[in-house]
């Protein structure tokens, strides 16, 4: 099966815009709150938001960094191949902040529950949220939600969910649905 386009780049900058904006309305300056890209393809939607907030809204100094989830999984001893790790890259302390995780796809829930056990290496958050440009709301393991989700997309468990960005692995922004082969 040919990839399926379920976002354009139109559509994800739109998308990308109205994250931003609910952010903004509920953290305002920031000063309490910090940016967390769960690696390794969370990071670039977490520098997006903190690019649009910056540039569209004038808030600077906004603490982004970027956690490695790899050895905090349930399931990295599972995989037949060899794990790779990315890197944590977070210089500040979350201790009593407002941590906003931020993922591309939201699908089981098991990356978003090893981040809650990782970022205790680095304090304790007052309050933990979580945005995703993809929900994929009828694949879940565990009860996490979203508190903020560009799409909600329902797609069956051999289906992959892509998020393609510009610059980084396709010319254009884009999410794109195929078959994972069986």
């Amino acid at each position: 099966m040919n990839p399926k386009l379920l976002l354009s780049s139109k559509e994800v900058n739109i998308i990308l815009h109205r994250l931003a904006c609910q952010l903004v309305e509920k953290h305002l300056d920031f000063s309490n709150t910090v940016l967390i890209g769960i690696q390794p393809r969370g990071k670039y939607l977490a520098q997006r938001i903190k690019e649009i907030i910056e540039n569209e809204y004038g808030i600077k100094n906004i603490n982004l960094g970027f956690l490695d989830i790899t050895f905090f999984r349930d399931d990295f001893r599972r995989n037949e191949k060899p794990l790779e790790a990315n890197k944590t890259q977070i210089d500040f302390l979350v201790e009593d902040k407002k941590v906003v995780f931020i993922d591309d796809v939201l699908y089981t829930g098991r990356s978003i529950n090893a981040a809650l056990t990782a970022i205790q290496s680095f304090g304790r958050p007052n309050e933990v949220e979580l945005m995703v440009l993809i929900d994929r709301r009828f694949s879940r393991h565990l009860p996490i939600q979203p508190d903020y989700r560009g799409r909600q997309v329902d797609a069956l468990n051999n289906d992959k969910v892509k998020v393609q960005w510009k610059g980084v692995d396709a010319p254009e922004d884009q999410v794109l649905l195929s078959e994972t082969e069986k």
